[in-house]
């Protein structure tokens, strides 16, 4: 890649090309100084950092006399997101079990990836790697996108020479809770999605179409039905109070993120009356359980010690009521109770987990039946939306039909009183 200066005062200087890498260039840096000829030069360079940039130039044969940071090279960068973890995840062990050296893979990956942000993060991980640092220390500078449980697996690969092995579990454990995830995500959306149609719906027809007939039924001057008056009393409301409406589902909608944010025992309120809903809660149980299972299972079978995974497995089950349960497991498990028992006074898991749980502990294969366990209820929680999905589609036609039909109804039934008196 050659250096291609923006603006020279002398035509002559021509700086030679860039030996570093391009993956490594993250930043942009606008430089000046003064060529081997000591003609004034400027330019932009692509760099990691501003000591890159004075190394690179020296080796051009310019010396630098300011540098600065103009801005970053890469645009229109996506949030990270879980999946863009788990991708690189199972990139990383695909390169590492094919015998590719660490340091190359990571170049390889961040190269390649289609997100910018991700392809920054993998990159800055790759230049601590190159220092000398330890993989387990790279990855903790980042605990946005890995967390604790991500880092404690990766040790344990690293301390027992199985990295490979060990990310292969690590990216096939991300996967599956990505994909559970997203049949949670899969069962709440299309509810939502209807419901909100039809309150802008309804809401369209209260504002705009009501009033219409209200003007032609005034002109008439007959008795209306009382169901019609109703309605036309909130349509008229609506239409002169919808700026305040507005505003007030705004100001709630908004306090009520906030205080989920920032109280507790809010989200613990929360979480608990989804977990009694009828429909929604069975799922959300099982959905629970499967995360529980899978986490404790990838880190007992990577020689995690059962307290120190516990308390990973406490921030991966997705529910603050299981989260607060395996935390007071923990407590109980380092005092020396077994695992089964404090799982059976939690009073929150199934019989089969706990007897499946009391199974492993007695056999030594803990990991194993825990892995049973979780692709039993992912494959429940799957079976679960599926029928979700066929139960609610007819029940919320039923409803929108009879919230529109109710107000067509409202309508029309005065059109009906004039026609029988006539």
């Amino acid at each position: 890649m050659a250096l291609v200066p923006a603006k020279k005062t002398d035509p002559a200087a021509k700086p030679g090309p860039v030996n570093k890498p391009e993956a490594d260039k993250n930043l942009l840096f606008a430089w000046e100084g003064m060529d081997r000829s000591g003609k004034r030069v400027k330019g932009e360079t692509p760099a990691s950092d501003q000591a890159a940039v004075r190394a690179e130039l020296r080796r051009q044969g310019i010396t630098p006399a300011k540098i600065r940071k103009k801005t970053q090279v890469r645009s229109g960068k996506k949030k990270i997101v879980p999946k863009d973890i788990a991708v690189f995840s199972r990139q990383l062990a695909t390169m590492m079990q094919a015998g590719v050296p660490l340091v190359q893979a990571f170049d390889i990956v961040g190269r390649g990836h289609e997100n910018p942000a991700m392809s920054d993060l993998i990159l800055s991980v790759k230049n601590d790697l190159q220092s000398g640092t330890a993989l387990t220390l790279a990855l903790a500078k980042h605990p946005l996108f890995f967390n604790q449980l991500f880092c404690n697996l990766v040790q344990a690969g690293e301390q027992a020479g199985v990295l490979d092995t060990m990310l292969d579990k690590l990216a096939t454990y991300l996967e599956k809770t990505e994909s559970i995830k997203g049949k949670i995500k899969k069962a709440l959306f299309y509810p939502a999605a209807v419901i909100i149609v039809a309150i802008v719906v309804t809401a369209v027809i209260m504002i705009f179409v009501i009033p219409q007939f209200k003007e032609l039924f005034t002109s008439f001057g007959a008795d209306l039905p009382a169901f019609t008056l109703l309605v036309m009393g909130i349509s008229d409301f609506m239409v002169e109070w919808w700026w305040g409406i507005g505003l007030a589902l705004g100001a709630a909608g908004y306090s009520f993120v906030q205080s989920y944010k920032r109280s507790a025992p809010l989200r613990e309120g929360i979480d608990r009356t989804m977990l009694r809903f009828p429909i929604i809660g069975p799922i959300l149980h099982k959905a629970a359980v499967a995360r529980f299972a899978r986490t404790l299972a990838t880190m007992f079978a990577a020689g995690v010690p059962l307290v120190e995974a516990l308390n990973s497995v406490a921030g991966a089950t997705g529910s603050v009521v299981y989260s607060d349960a395996v935390l007071g497991m923990r407590e109980k498990v380092a005092t020396g109770q077994s695992l089964q028992l404090s799982m059976r006074q939690a009073d929150l898991f199934p019989h089969l987990v706990i007897q499946m749980t009391a199974i492993g502990e007695e056999a030594g294969s803990l990991d194993a039946m825990l892995s049973k366990v979780a692709d039993f209820y992912e494959e429940e929680v799957d079976n679960a939306v599926d029928a979700l999905s066929s139960l609610l589609e007819p029940m919320i036609m039923v409803v929108i039909g009879g919230l529109v039909g109710s107000l067509v109804v409202a309508m029309y039934l005065p059109i009906f009183k004039m026609a029988a008196t006539v």
